[in-house]
C-alpha cells in the first residue's frame, strides 16, 4: 500500500494539472445535475416495522384523508383582552377560511358534508350501513351529529375551554381558552407533512399571519409543525477560522495552512453537492447534509494536515527535496491516512446492520464524504504541493531548522509524555475516576425527538408551544391518532361502540379530550382523536401510549377491539424505542469491529484491548455530559438554549459510529508514531516517550481543528444540530486529549515492550498492511532517492 501510494503521490506532484482538471470536472457534473435534479430533502425520520408507523400505513392505504398530518396556530389577544369580540372573530375566521381554501389542507365542512351524502346513499342501498359514513374532523365543537360525537361534546364543555362563536355559531377547527385570550386553530393536511411542498407551509404562515396587519391587536403563533428546514447557521465558520489559525501556527506559513482547508472544502462541496444531486433518487433526511458538512469538514482538514506536516518534516529534518518528500508523505502519512480514513467508513457503514432507512442514509453520505476527502488528500493535496513547490516551507523554517541541527529538543510534549510515563498508575486512576463520574447521568438518559418544549424561548416553536398548553394544556401539543378494529374481521364497529369507546377513554387518568373521527364506509375502522394530558415527550406520554396498546387492557377487552395509535408523538415514541433498543447491539459491533481492525493495523493483541476500553469510557462520559447539558439543562446559557429535554433519538448511536472512526484515527497516527520507534530500536518507555514526542504536536493541532469545527455547530438555531455538535465536540475533547494524548502513553508505559506481543501463530497468518511505511522508506533508503 505504502509503495503505491508513494507512486500516486509523485505521480500527483509531477501532473498536477491532470488531477485538477479530473477534480474539477467531478465538481461541474455534480453542479450541472443540481441544475438538473434540483435538491430535495424532507424531515421525515421513519421507521418501517413499528407500531405507529404500521397503523399510519394502513390508513394511507385505507383512509387517506385520516392519515395526514396535523398542525396548529395559537392566535392570541392583547393582555387583558379577549379573541371573541365580533371583530377579532371575524378576522380569525378570514384567515382560517383562506387556509382552508388552500391545496392539501383538509376542509371539514365539506368533508363532513362528502361523508353525509355518502352515508344517505349506503342507507338508500342498505340501511344497516348508514352508520358507517366516513368522516375526518378533528373540531370537538362539531360533533353533535352522533351519540358519540354528542359524548365527546359533553365532555369538551366541561373542560376549562370551549368553540370560538360568530354570529352564533362555531368558528370551525377553533377553540377559544377559558379566558378568552387564546385561541386554537387545528386542520389536517392530506398527506404527511414531509410529503408537502416547501410552498404549503409558507402559505399557511402567510395567511394566518394577515391577522396581525388588520390592526387587531391579534398575535398568530404557528406550531412547531410548520417550521423550516433545520439550518446551520453562521456559527461554524468560527471552527473554520479557528482551525485556519492552528493549522498557521501548526505548519508556520500561509500557504501550507491554506492547502488543508482547500482541500476540506472542495471535499464539501463535492460531497454534500453529490447528496443534493441524488436527493431525488434517493430519499434523504434534512440534517443528512448538514452531518456531511461537520464529518467533511474535519476530517478533511485533519488527514491534509497529516500529510502537509509530513512533507515538511521531511523537508526540514532529512534535507529532501518537495517533490520527494511530498511523495513519501503520501506513502506514509497517505496510509495512515488510508487506514482512519477507512475505520470510519468501516464504523459509519456498520449502522447498516440496525436496518433503520434514513439512519443508514445518514451513514452512507457521511461514508462517501469520509471517502472522497480521503481521495482528495491522496491525490488533489499532492497535486497542489506540486503546484507550490518548494515554497512549501519558507525560508525563515529552513533556516531555523538549520541552526537548530543537533541540538536536542525538548518541548511541552516531551516532558507531558515522561511525566504520563512517571506517574501512569495516578493518571490511570484518576482519568478512570473522572471520566467515570461524567457518565454517570447516562442511566438516566431519555431519548426522543425534541419539541417546542426544549427550544429556545425566542422562538415561534417555543413560544407556540407555551402558549397551546397555557390555553388547553400540554397535550394538545401532541394529539394522539387512535385506531379502532374488531377482532373478530367479519364483525362492524357501531356508533354505539364508538360512543362506549369515546366515553371509556375519557374516563383515562391522562386524557383530556377524545373526539369521534368517524367510522370507515365498510365499518370495520373507526378513527379517534385523544388529546393527553401530558406534552408529547412526557414519559407519562409513553405510558398512556403503551397502555392503549395493549390488547389486554380492560378497554380493547370489553370492546372486543385492538386499538392502534399513530401521530406525531406515537411516532417518535416508537423511533426512540426503537433506536434505544438498537444502541446496544451497534455498540456490541463497534467493539467486534475495533479489535479486528486495530489487530491488523498494529499487529498487537494488548493495543487493540486498550484502544477499545479507552473508547467505550470516552463515549460513555461523553453521553453522561450531553445528558447533563441538554436534558438536566447544566450549564445551559453558557450553551445558547432555554430547556433542557430528551436527547435526540438517533444521536447516541450516530455520534458513536463517528467517534469511533474519528478516535481511531488518532490512535493509528499516534500509537503508529509508538510502534515506528519500537521497530527502529526503541524498548520500553523510551519508545514511548520518542513516538509521543513525534506525532503529538500533529494529534494536538488536528484535535483542536476537529473540536473548533464541531463546536461551531453548538450554537445553530436548530436543538438536534446543537446536541449532535456538542457530542462531537466534547467527544473528540474527551477521546483526543484525555483518552489518546494522557491514558494512553500511561498504559503503554504499563506494559512496555509486551504491548507490542502477537502469537506466532497469529503473526504467520495476519498480513502486513505496513502502516508505517517501513518497506517503502527501506527501499528508498537503499536507492539514496530524494537527497538535496
Amino acid at each position: 500500500m505504502s509503495t503505491f501510494l508513494y507512486r500516486l503521490g509523485k505521480s500527483a506532484y509531477t501532473k498536477p494539472w491532470y488531477f485538477l482538471t479530473v477534480w474539477i470536472l467531478i465538481l461541474g457534473v455534480i453542479g450541472a445535475l443540481l441544475g438538473v435534479n434540483g435538491i430535495q430533502s424532507s424531515s421525515e425520520m421513519k421507521i418501517e416495522g413499528t407500531e405507529s408507523q404500521k397503523v399510519l400505513d394502513m390508513l394511507v392505504k385505507e383512509l387517506p384523508a385520516a392519515a395526514g398530518g396535523q398542525a396548529s396556530v395559537a392566535f392570541t389577544a392583547p393582555d387583558g383582552e379577549r379573541l371573541d369580540t365580533p371583530e377579532r372573530s371575524a378576522v380569525i375566521l378570514k384567515a382560517i377560511n383562506d387556509v382552508y381554501s388552500m391545496d392539501y389542507i383538509i376542509n371539514p365542512a365539506e368533508l363532513a358534508a362528502q361523508a353525509a351524502a355518502a352515508a344517505g346513499q349506503a342507507a338508500g342501498a342498505d340501511p344497516s350501513a348508514a352508520a358507517g359514513g366516513q368522516t375526518a374532523t378533528s373540531d370537538p365543537s362539531a360533533a353533535g351529529q352522533t351519540d358519540a360525537a354528542g359524548q365527546a361534546t359533553a365532555a369538551a364543555q366541561a373542560a376549562p375551554y370551549g368553540p370560538l362563536i360568530l354570529d352564533g355559531a362555531p368558528v370551525p377547527g377553533v377553540m377559544l381558552s377559558a379566558d378568552g385570550s387564546i385561541a386554537l386553530f387545528q386542520f389536517q393536511f392530506t398527506v404527511q407533512q414531509t410529503s408537502l411542498p416547501s410552498s404549503v407551509p409558507d402559505n399557511v404562515i402567510k395567511a394566518v399571519t394577515e391577522v396581525e396587519q388588520a390592526g387587531s391587536g391579534i398575535t398568530a403563533i404557528p406550531s412547531d409543525s410548520l417550521k423550516s428546514t433545520p439550518s446551520i447557521g453562521s456559527t461554524e465558520a468560527i471552527g473554520v477560522a479557528v482551525a485556519a489559525v492552528v493549522l498557521f501556527i501548526t505548519l508556520g506559513s500561509i500557504v501550507a495552512a491554506g492547502l488543508p482547508l482547500i482541500t476540506a472544502l472542495l471535499g464539501v462541496a463535492i460531497s454534500v453537492g453529490g447528496a443534493f444531486a441524488l436527493s431525488n433518487i434517493v430519499h434523504m433526511n434534512d440534517i443528512t447534509p448538514i452531518l456531511a458538512v461537520m464529518i467533511g469538514l474535519a476530517v478533511g482538514i485533519d488527514y491534509s494536515l497529516f500529510i502537509v506536516n509530513r512533507q515538511r518534516r521531511l523537508i526540514l529534518d532529512e534535507n529532501l527535496s518537495a517533490k520527494e518528500a511530498a511523495s513519501r508523505a503520501v506513502g506514509t502519512a497517505g496510509s495512515a491516512v488510508f487506514f482512519a480514513g477507512l475505520t470510519v467508513i468501516i464504523a459509519l457503514c456498520g449502522m447498516l446492520v440496525i436496518g433503520i432507512g434514513f439512519l443508514s442514509t445518514m451513514a452512507l453520505v457521511a461514508a462517501v464524504s469520509v471517502l472522497i476527502t480521503v481521495l482528495l488528500a491522496l491525490t488533489l493535496l499532492p497535486a497542489l504541493l506540486g503546484l507550490v513547490g518548494e515554497r512549501i516551507c519558507t525560508v525563515k523554517a529552513r533556516s531555523k531548522n538549520v541552526a537548530s541541527a543537533g541540538k536536542a529538543r525538548h518541548g511541552f510534549s516531551h516532558r507531558w509524555a515522561n511525566a504520563t510515563v512517571k506517574y501512569r498508575w495516578a493518571i490511570i486512576v484518576l482519568v478512570v475516576l473522572v471520566l467515570g463520574t461524567a457518565a454517570i447521568p447516562v442511566t438516566k438518559m431519555e431519548l426522543g425527538i425534541p419539541s417546542g418544549a426544549s427550544a429556545n424561548l425566542d422562538t415561534p416553536a417555543r413560544q407556540s408551544y407555551d402558549i397551546i398548553s397555557k390555553g388547553f394544556g400540554e397535550g394538545f401539543n401532541g394529539p394522539l391518532l387512535l385506531v379502532a378494529q374488531p377482532n373478530n374481521p367479519s364483525d362492524k364497529i357501531s356508533m354505539q361502540t364508538l360512543g362506549k369507546l369515546v366515553q371509556e377513554l375519557q374516563m383515562h387518568d391522562n386524557v383530556t379530550l377524545v373526539s369521534p373521527m368517524g367510522v370507515n364506509a365498510t365499518g370495520d375502522i373507526a378513527i379517534i382523536s385523544l388529546i393527553p394530558k401530558t406534552g408529547p415527550t412526557d414519559t407519562k406520554t409513553r405510558d398512556l401510549v403503551q397502555d392503549l396498546r395493549n390488547p389486554a387492557s380492560s378497554l380493547a377487552s370489553a370492546n372486543d377491539v385492538t386499538l392502534g395509535v399513530t401521530g406525531f408523538t406515537a411516532i417518535n415514541i416508537d423511533m426512540s424505542s426503537k433506536l434505544s433498543d438498537a444502541f446496544p447491539l451497534y455498540i456490541g459491533i463497534i467493539v467486534i469491529l475495533s479489535l479486528i481492525i486495530l489487530l491488523l493495523v498494529f499487529r498487537s493483541v494488548i493495543v487493540p484491548i486498550k484502544a477499545t476500553v479507552g473508547f467505550i469510557l470516552s463515549v460513555l462520559a461523553t453521553f453522561g455530559l450531553t445528558t447533563a447539558v441538554y436534558q438536566w439543562g447544566w450549564l445551559h446559557s453558557l450553551f445558547g438554549f432555554d430547556t433542557g429535554g430528551p436527547l435526540l433519538s438517533f444521536m447516541p448511536i450516530l455520534v458513536t459510529g463517528i467517534l469511533y472512526g474519528l478516535a481511531m484515527d488518532y490512535q493509528v497516527f499516534l500509537v503508529s508514531s509508538m510502534r515506528e520507534a519500537y521497530v527502529h530500536g526503541r524498548h520500553g518507555n523510551d519508545s514511548v516517550v520518542h513516538g509521543y514526542d513525534l506525532a503529538s504536536r500533529v494529534v494536538l493541532a488536528a484535535g483542536v481543528i476537529m473540536v473548533s469545527v464541531f463546536a461551531g455547530f453548538i450554537f445553530a438555531p436548530d436543538a438536534m444540530i446543537k446536541q449532535i455538535g456538542f457530542a462531537l465536540a466534547f467527544g473528540i475533547l474527551i477521546d483526543a486529549f484525555i483518552i489518546r494524548m494522557t491514558l494512553v502513553p500511561a498504559v503503554m508505559a504499563v506494559f512496555g515492550d509486551k504491548a507490542w506481543w502477537l502469537p506466532k501463530w497469529l503473526d504467520r497468518l495476519l498480513p502486513n498492511l505496513d502502516v508505517e511505511g517501513d518497506k517503502l522508506i527501506a527501499m528508498l533508503n537503499a536507492k539514496g532517492e530524494g537527497k538535496k
